[in-house]
């Protein structure tokens, strides 16, 4: 009895993947910057010299963050 083998992947298909492109994700890149200046801000600089909010409560908020990046706080 001569028996056929058929080959059996062990892989699923997987689906195409259309690639990214720029004028898609350049929005998406400019608010991340955006929000990393705003929060650079106020771990940096909030309480200092050109302060936006009033009183201790955002530099508390901040201040093992001012710390970490060897920002000078006290």
């Amino acid at each position: 009895m001569a028996q056929s083998v058929a080959p059996v992947s062990s892989r699923p298909a997987l689906p195409e993947i259309a690639p990214i492109s720029l004028k898609e994700i350049a929005p998406w890149l400019a608010f991340g910057g955006i929000l990393m200046l705003v929060l650079l801000y106020f771990v940096g600089a909030e309480q200092g010299a050109t302060s936006l909010i009033a009183g201790k409560d955002v530099h508390e908020w901040v201040h093992d963050g001012r710390h970490l990046l060897g920002f000078p706080c006290h």
